[in-house]
């Protein structure tokens, strides 16, 4: 650091002492005002004229006092800048929400009250256990950190889950379960006479039993004897468990399926806009066996593209409220793992009746749009129809069409319109702030025996961005539909009115952000978030910048971490992520819930009928939310699960990798040639001794002055793959 920067930080650090110094006052002012307002919300303006800010050192002082107290949690400012106390102050620092816990056995309160998790120290943890309902009060704010940390003052809900663990034996009648994972680093005791057939080292479907005393183990109940550690099924099924993923339908919802009438009628082909001498095709994975959508293209005489979209009418199949919906509610999702697809609806539906199987006829709802050569969607019509596909294609057959590869095709002037259109719509998409994120997926090639013995990153073919173009737009005109509804409804405008479940992306947490481009900044990446309501364009303006890097992936994966979750709120605030004012799920009804739900409501509305309350759809929003995470997280676990074991084969084997991650115990690394992640201890870097530089975010030797830091290349050698901990240990081999 240089003589001018030094003194620029004195100045600095005087400056923030004085507007310490004179802050104390103005944040006493403006909680009285609050305690004596009670349930106030007012603009920034009102504040500094109840609290006289005649100057203008005043009126700045007041500024950074309202900014500490929003970011304390102390206030809260509304999306048109109204203040207001938070959650939190009203509830005088005790909060409810859900228990999860790290591999350190420190908590996390997870509420929607907060900006960010509450921290729990593993001493303040007491008997609750991840899932449950906790309510917990804040005890300190940690200043280095900015993280609340606080203790659990009472178990509101035991969460009921099934957790999974391996059984030892200690001693001659001393059983234990050692729960699996990072997720909850304890042990249980069962009784001996309770085992269910379990032997050591099997692993087990446990629930608590008791728990009374924090400095007593846990007493659990064995549910299920899952198998031997290690083996597959075993393993997957322990995936499953943990991440609250059911596989067998019950009986009664395969019953009901087996009693449905799955012939289409002559009287419900009447009813419908027939369509089945159109040219309407599929595009899907070579190995998918349910087709949720199907194509139609057409240019019309003015110029402009006629886009169907035709999705599989499920609503048609699955009626409200009956023992096949509940299952499907209950899920939420079909969940994807390394092996299997578990489908949300059993396959005779899913793979059956309501797929778009080709030279079938089949029941559809249908988006029809009219669309300018300048991407506008200038009119459009949703319509139940029936369809009969003329052609099932895969990625690679349709990528093969538009690249020439494929002499004649009856498709071919179709793909080549969409792919006009698509190149048109995703234009405009990019250009309104639509952010374009592209990381890559691990894909396992297994043998007959289900073991990994060859790792594949799938493509990104043009086929793939054609299809979900024409998805996304038609998802965007279903929203915008109800928009248009309640614009021409005589009725007054309110959530009340058309109630509808959005798929919304909220703007990324300016911290984390900040946070991230300052561990960028070691490595060249210049990302300035440092301000309220960052825009798309800016970080499409950072990834452009690592587009043709080695560290593209990293920061591609580091800027996902850093965004908000989407999920489905009756509530709309847009699409950060896509840019988009109004967006939902229509096209995927086979697979998720909520395309389901907003197939009903378009019916419904089409019929000016009402069917779900607000209320109604704020709780089953929120539920496959939370489904659409324990389906996200069998995925990865799973997908974690084959890297360990295919790096089993390669124990002793060196590899190029970079550096995706500096911490204080080390360094984690990510295998270039199959994506594959492990760790190097800061123990094993034994040719210096290493220190974490927190400001640098690198690791730095004492006497050479060797760095380790993000996207650096190094070469590593493969010491230890543990299956049990799923964890790839590192050494390095040489370095770059």
């Amino acid at each position: 650091m240089g003589k001018n920067d030094s003194k620029s930080n004195k100045s600095n650090q005087s400056k923030k002492k004085r507007g310490r110094a004179s802050g104390p006052n103005f944040e006493q002012k403006i909680s009285k005002f609050f305690d004596e307002n009670e349930g106030v919300k007012v603009p920034h303006d009102v504040l500094h004229s109840v609290l006289g800010s005649g100057s203008k050192k005043s009126h700045n002082v007041i500024n950074q006092t309202v900014d500490r107290m929003i970011s304390s949690g102390t206030l809260q400012q509304s999306q048109n800048g109204l203040l207001s106390y938070s959650e939190k102050k009203k509830k005088q620092g005790v909060i409810s929400g859900k228990l999860a816990l790290n591999q350190y056995g420190d908590g996390f309160v997870m509420s929607d009250d907060l900006d960010q998790d509450l921290k729990i120290p593993r001493k303040y943890i007491g008997t609750a256990l991840p899932h449950d309902e906790v309510e917990a009060e804040l005890i300190t704010s940690h200043r280095r950190s900015g993280r609340d940390h606080g203790r659990i003052v009472r178990i509101l809900n035991r969460s009921g889950k099934t957790f999974v663990g391996t059984l030892r034996q200690e001693g001659t009648h001393g059983w234990r379960i050692e729960a699996d994972g990072k997720k909850m680093p304890m042990e249980f005791y069962v009784d001996p006479n309770q085992l269910e057939g379990a032997e050591e080292h099997d692993k087990v479907g446990f629930k608590l039993d008791e728990w009374n005393n924090p400095r007593a183990l846990p007493k659990a109940n064995i549910t299920e004897v899952l198998g031997k550690a290690g083996q597959h099924q075993t393993e997957m099924r322990s995936i499953m468990i943990d991440n609250q993923v059911e596989q067998d339908f019950p009986k009664e919802v395969e019953d009901q399926v087996n009693q449905m009438p799955l012939e289409i009628t002559e009287k419900e082909i009447e009813r419908r806009l027939d369509l089945r001498d159109e040219m309407i095709f599929t595009i899907d994975p070579v190995d998918a066996k349910d087709f949720d959508d199907a194509l139609s293209i057409k240019m019309l005489d003015n110029g402009n593209y006629f886009l169907g979209v035709h999705i599989a009418d499920v609503s048609h199949y699955v009626e409200q409220d009956t023992f096949l919906d509940l299952e499907a509610i209950n899920r939420a999702t079909s969940t994807y793992m390394v092996d299997r697809v578990i489908p949300m609806l059993p396959e005779k539906l899913s793979n059956g009746v309501c797929s778009l199987n080709p030279r079938e006829d089949t029941l559809s709802y249908s988006c029809f749009m009219e669309i300018s050569q300048k991407g506008k969607v200038v009119n459009y019509e949703i319509r139940e129809t029936v369809i009969h596909s003329k052609h099932r294609l895969s990625y690679e057959e349709a990528q093969d069409i538009l690249d020439g590869k494929t002499a004649e095709h009856p498709i071919k002037w179709h793909l080549m319109t969409l792919r006009s259109l698509s190149q048109l719509l995703m234009g405009k998409r990019f250009k309104g702030g639509s952010i374009d994120f592209d990381t890559p997926e691990p894909h396992f090639v297994l043998d007959e025996n289900n073991h990994p013995i060859d790792v594949k990153i799938k493509e990104r073919l043009e086929a793939h961005r054609l299809i979900e173009e024409c998805m996304l737009k038609a998802n965007q005109t279903v929203a915008e539909h109800i928009e248009h509804l309640r614009k021409h409804s005589n009725k007054k405008k309110s959530k009340n009115l058309y109630p509808f479940l959005y798929r919304i992306h909220g703007k990324p947490n300016t911290d984390k952000l900040e946070n991230l481009a300052e561990l960028l900044k070691p490595i060249g990446v210049d990302g300035d978030f440092a301000h309220e309501g960052v825009k798309p364009t800016e970080i499409n303006t950072l990834l452009s910048a690592v587009k043709d890097t080695p560290y593209k992936d990293i920061v591609n994966s580091l800027l996902l971490r850093s965004m908000s979750k989407a999920e489905y709120h009756p509530e709309n605030i847009g699409h950060f992520g896509l840019g988009f004012s109004h967006y939902s799920h229509f096209t995927s009804p086979i697979r998720r819930y909520p395309d389901l739900i907003v197939h009903r409501l378009l019916k419904a509305y089409s019929h000016d009928l009402k069917l779900y309350s607000f209320d109604e759809l704020v709780k089953l929003g929120k539920h496959c939310s939370e489904q659409e995470k324990n389906a996200q997280g069998a995925e990865r676990d799973s997908v974690k699960y084959k890297q360990v074991e295919f790096m089993q084969d390669h124990v002793g084997d060196e590899f190029e990798g970079i550096i995706s991650g500096v911490i204080e115990h080390g360094l984690f690394i990510q295998i270039k040639e199959n994506y594959c992640e492990g760790m190097v201890h800061i123990s094993e870097l034994d040719d210096d001794y290493y220190r974490y530089d927190s400001s640098q975010h690198w690791l730095i030797g004492k006497n050479s002055g060797k760095k380790y830091q993000l996207g650096g290349d190094v070469k590593v050698k493969v010491t230890s793959a543990n299956l049990e901990q799923r964890n790839i240990d590192l050494k390095m081999a040489s370095s770059k």
